[in-house]
């Protein structure tokens, strides 16, 4: 019965030590917590063992006076309730553990960033971690920053841009939200705004508690899809973002995978950098349909032939290609600072087997896919034909990923080649060597993806 009675104070002291200590103190207690029941329970069984073999004896030793059987079977009934205890006591000790260490979700915090370029298929990607409910999901949030800050292409601005990025970058993954304040214009007042680039593409930001009540005669130029919201509360968002148990943040912002070296090291982030590349000339195709206004020249080169087409924007094109494939090839290469974190992904094999490069993704990230995620890929992968708008993601993925090949001109699938053929070698992209060619269906334009991009 000493044991009896010592017992509350210890499980109490042990879990004042839980409450006073860090996280990993805290699984390094509930360790030696077990050790020490497991001692315990040891001990315990050998005292049963005793009292099985030599009732009478103890019951002298301890000076009283019992029958032999009441005094065995009452003392066996009180050993079987407190082995019983100590287990209850085990299984309650690990349920404190998680709880202080992530709030009751098993696992460490994983922050996920998608770097991509404009009309790569983000926005669709980006879904898959969108729809996964213990994810706090954010869509293009440095959209503020590149439109409130003005940098011009190349030399010390692109490496500015990319430095203002990154740290923008950072404080977001650790749901400083705040920072971004500082870009929204017109700025928030009282930490509320109506502004924030694309809302309704994150479902964080329009659940509860975020979503507040919607305020009459006031114009929410970016509100949510699905429920009346009214202007986005800053503060709730930031603390909804430390209650989720991930982050993941979608941007086509950052372009130098070697600028984002302080994040992988920060020991206050988890980071996996996924990169999604997509066949260029499909990105052409895109973004003359997307940004008609910033392609005419492209257009009427390509349909009459009497613009020629500026060095400048041939130039522009190049240097897409070469940052995203030096990026790449510095993920490829694993440095030890990136090794484990990097994962190269195209577009055209997510749209071929979408579930499939969504369960590798997830396994990259050490996220569990969830049927939610599942069920919206099934979803929104095998849309009617009228499903497919320019902004979409739902989309009839498998008919739609290469359909840009039957309307592009050739001429113009030839400049791509010319300017972007070592990012292409790079990615496994087959070069067209004429018309015929580039619309042929059986003339397949993709290799086999490298294992290595997916590991």
């Amino acid at each position: 019965m000493e044991i009896r009675r010592a017992l509350p104070q210890d499980i109490q002291e042990l879990l004042h030590c839980l409450k006073m200590r860090s996280k990993y103190a805290v699984l390094l207690v509930f360790v030696v917590s077990l050790v020490i029941i497991e001692k315990e329970n040891n001990f315990i069984s050998r005292v049963s063992d005793k009292l099985k073999q030599s009732p009478q004896a103890l019951a002298e030793a301890n000076g009283t006076e019992v029958s032999p059987a009441p005094a065995e079977n009452g003392s066996l009934a009180s050993l079987q309730e407190l082995d019983a205890a100590f287990s209850q006591l085990r299984s309650h000790l690990y349920n404190i553990t998680l709880q202080l260490a992530g709030d009751g979700e098993p696992g460490p915090r994983r922050h996920v960033l998608l770097m991509a370029t404009t009309r790569t298929g983000s926005s669709f990607v980006g879904e898959f971690f969108n729809q996964q409910g213990s994810i706090f999901y954010l869509f293009e949030p440095l959209w503020h920053v590149e439109k409130t800050v003005n940098f011009l292409p190349g030399g010390a601005s692109a490496v500015g841009s990319a430095l203002v990025y990154r740290d923008v970058l950072k404080q977001l993954l650790l749901c400083d939200l705040y920072i971004l304040e500082n870009f929204i214009s017109p700025a928030p007042e009282g930490h509320l705004t109506p502004f924030l680039f694309r809302r309704g593409s994150s479902h964080s930001l329009c659940e509860e508690p975020v979503c507040m009540p919607s305020t009459k005669k006031v114009f929410e130029k970016y509100h949510c899809k699905n429920r009346r919201c009214g202007p986005l509360n800053i503060t709730l968002a930031a603390e909804a973002c430390r209650r989720k148990q991930h982050v993941a943040l979608k941007t086509v912002r950052i372009r130098q995978l070697e600028f984002l070296q302080p994040l992988v090291e920060d020991p206050r982030l988890d980071l996996r950098i996924i990169q999604l590349v997509r066949d260029p000339r499909a990105v052409l195709a895109s973004r003359m349909v997307a940004f008609s206004g910033k392609y005419e020249t492209w257009k009427k080169w390509a349909s009459e032939g009497e613009a020629p087409l500026q060095e400048e924007e041939v130039q522009r094109l190049r240097g897409n290609c070469e940052s995203i494939r030096l990026s790449a090839e510095l993920g490829l290469r694993r440095p030890g600072w990136l090794r484990g974190r990097y994962m190269l992904v195209r577009y055209e094999d997510v749209a071929r087997a979408p579930l499939q490069k969504a369960r590798e993704m997830y396994r990259f990230a050490g996220l569990p896919l969830t049927p939610q995620v599942e069920e919206w890929i099934g979803k929104n992968t095998q849309a009617p034909r009228d499903g497919n708008g320019v902004y979409s993601t739902c989309k009839n993925s498998s008919e739609q990923f290469d359909k840009w090949r039957f309307s592009m001109p050739f001429k113009l699938a030839q400049v791509v080649q010319d300017v972007c053929a070592p990012a292409m070698q790079l990615f496994g992209y087959k070069l067209a060597s004429s018309p015929a060619a580039l619309a042929n269906r059986s003339f397949s334009l993709l290799e086999e993806a490298q294992p290595a991009w997916v590991t």
